[in-house]
């Protein structure tokens, strides 16, 4: 079935309010991922249910990507499901995640974090 342009627009619209919300939503994620222990790692997911966020994992992401620098959010203990480095191995953001994580004494194994690494945020932040 052929969707309209007129129509694929709205397939895309936000499905929560833009404007000032979205900055209280930016500011509890960046809140949960400063609140992760050194030498542990929570996942996209993870974080935005402590942000109570449910579901946006995606949002963590754009939120990483949005934070100012003067914040230094330690963004590289942030990991994909599984405890997998979501960036594509051998890139730039792979080797820097990598090895901030190493300096953690983070346990790496094929661009996937040890499950003992990973923090249960309910029960540590």
């Amino acid at each position: 079935m052929a969707v309209s342009r007129k129509s694929s627009a709205k397939l895309f619209l936000p499905t929560r309010d833009a404007g000032a919300r979205s900055t209280v939503d930016l500011q509890a994620i960046w809140d949960a991922v400063s609140l992760i222990p050194r030498g542990q790692v929570s996942t996209y997911g993870a974080i935005a249910r402590a942000a109570g966020l449910p579901g946006r994992a995606r949002l963590t992401g754009y939120a990483l990507r949005m934070a100012p620098k003067t914040m230094h959010l330690p963004w590289h203990r942030v990991v994909g499901a599984g405890g997998r480095i979501v960036f594509p191995k051998g890139s730039a953001h792979f080797r820097e995640q990598a090895k901030r994580l190493r300096a953690e004494k983070v346990i790496l194994k094929a661009g996937r974090v040890d499950a003992s690494c990973i923090a249960m945020l309910g029960q540590q932040i």
